[in-house]
């Protein structure tokens, strides 16, 4: 039977960043991801750019050097505002292969942790192999290991273990998608003079491409400029409702022609989200080549494989992190995370989202990754309440997570 220090499930933002500090910290490391690659929200989601978080985060030694790697092959830039996140989600798959094998974390693609038995102080894990003919190993694989962490970003490995869980609340998932063939300086110069709302619009020049960002929402708490588009593609049917509700775009890195959408929100209740998500994809494409300057040839690239999800399974830790916490910039002896992004809860009625501001950074304690004293939650999952979660989700706050946690029990691993 083969030994780990540490198996971890799921090799999202979290878990990669765990893993590779894990294993440069000389832990035996397994990871374990169901999909083909590794990369969770960024590759699979197609969630880019990560969100700017505080200048003074802690436990971003794994993001920085990602953001390296990726530069040296065109597929990072660093944003205007000094936001680093903006990454090529197809070449991040690539670097995340590259920088995990290079310091010795043991992959499992197409696998999950079938069963989970725990031995005194130590579990054995059993893997399922989903597409046995192409990997050398048996379709079930046992595995010993003192630590487990659940990275899978919905707490699947806890559910498993009967672990508590805090009220669960949700937030509107997104499917998000690409598009290419988009004339950029025709629609950078267009969308300047259309919205001169710089806090909603804005573009540079970065390496001789231009890289840009705008967005609408079906809210009346501001003035968006491209209002009367929208309510125009209404009554022209090019568009419904429900597909105003909330509109995001951004350039895409080492790519001089291709827009990311942060679309559509899904707000319609429905057993077959990507049916639905799908159908709204082809109607927003629509709209852009109809009433964006510079769509007139632009095409469908890529549509995630997975939903955005915002927020699903939240477990009961050692110490439940709140929003109260959060508010008061309540300081903890071990933090894995400082940051100072809003807590922002998306809702599906008009005029319910909410994006509230934080006056001061806030600290993560360990102790909210804690389930018991070999067991770890990391991600979106984590120990928090509700509008706590809605802040600490983003990418940079689950890179510092995943690297924390690996610090943590590199520290005290006997």
């Amino acid at each position: 039977m083969d030994k780990f220090d540490i198996v971890i499930a799921g090799g999202g933002t979290a878990g990669c960043a765990c893993a590779y500090i894990a294993a440069k910290l000389g832990l035996k490391v397994l990871l374990v991801e169901k999909n083909s690659f590794l990369g969770g929200t960024i590759t699979s989601s197609l969630v880019i750019p990560a969100m700017k978080s505080s200048n003074n985060a802690i436990n971003t030694e794994f993001y920085n050097t990602l953001y390296n790697e990726l530069f040296k092959i065109g597929g990072a830039i660093t944003y205007q505002d000094g936001n680093i996140g903006w990454f090529n989600p197809e070449l991040t798959k690539i670097i995340l292969d590259k920088m995990l094998t290079d310091v010795g974390v043991e992959i499992y693609f197409e696998s999950n942790l079938k069963e989970i038995d725990n031995k005194l102080l130590s579990y054995i894990v059993t893997i399922e192999d989903n597409n046995k003919s192409f990997f050398p190993k048996t379709l079930l694989t046992r595995i010993d290991t003192k630590y487990v962490v659940d990275a899978t970003g919905d707490a699947k490995i806890c559910e498993k273990l009967n672990c508590e869980f805090l009220e669960k609340k949700l937030q509107p998932t997104n499917l998000r998608f690409i598009m290419s063939g988009i004339n950029i300086p025709e629609f950078s110069q267009w969308i300047m003079e259309f919205d001169k709302d710089r806090n909603v619009t804005t573009s540079c020049e970065i390496n001789g491409n231009i890289y840009l960002s705008t967005a609408y929402t079906w809210d009346s708490n501001a003035n968006w400029a491209l209002k009367p588009l929208f309510k125009q593609a209404i009554a022209d049917g090019v568009i419904t409702e429900s597909d105003s509700n909330y509109f995001q775009i951004f350039s895409v890195a080492g790519t001089p022609d291709s827009i990311a959408f942060n679309c559509p929100r899904l707000v319609n209740s429905t057993k077959n989200p990507y049916i639905e998500g799908r159908a709204a994809i082809l109607r927003l494409s629509n709209f852009c080549k109809r009433y964006l300057k510079g769509f007139e040839k632009a095409y469908i690239s890529a549509i995630a494989n997975s939903l955005g999800v915002r927020v699903s399974n939240r477990v009961k830790g050692k110490y439940v992190y709140t929003a109260e916490d959060l508010r008061s910039g309540k300081k903890f002896k071990n933090p894995v995370v400082i940051s100072n992004y809003p807590i922002d809860v998306h809702s599906n009625k008009k005029d319910s989202s909410t994006l509230e501001k934080v006056y001061q950074e806030y600290q993560l304690p360990i102790e909210s990754l804690i389930v018991n004293d070999n067991l770890f939650v990391i991600g979106r999952c984590i120990s928090a309440d509700f509008e706590a979660q809605a802040a600490l989700r983003i990418i940079p706050s689950c890179f510092s997570m995943g690297e924390g946690l690996a610090k943590y029990i590199a520290k005290n691993n006997n």
